[in-house]
């Protein structure tokens, strides 16, 4: 499937993109997410890691598009637990 990032055409498969990350370790999740294989991988990482290019130049959105059209889900990771607050530490520590 031909898809732009950044500017630039590729064209990826599902599988190309499933080979790519086989070998990658994934950051923790953070804004949003693909289910590639058993792994979830912000989309940002997936996209430095299939097109090569620094993650600066393209954004989340382009990304997402593009894992959509392949098949992949893509998911809002869930928001990090708030630090506890004085009150709290009070209470339980």
């Amino acid at each position: 499937m031909r898809c732009v990032i950044a500017r630039f055409p590729f064209d990826f498969t599902a599988s190309e993109v499933e080979a790519l990350l086989a070998k990658v370790k994934p950051e923790p999740a953070e804004g949003p997410c693909a289910v590639i294989g058993r792994h979830t991988y912000p989309v940002k990482q997936v996209g430095e890691v299939i097109t090569r290019q620094d993650r600066r130049d393209f954004t989340a959105g382009e990304v997402t598009r593009a894992l959509r059209r392949l098949g992949f889900t893509v998911t809002q990771a869930p928001a990090p637990d708030p630090l506890p607050t004085q009150a709290a530490t009070d209470l339980f520590g």
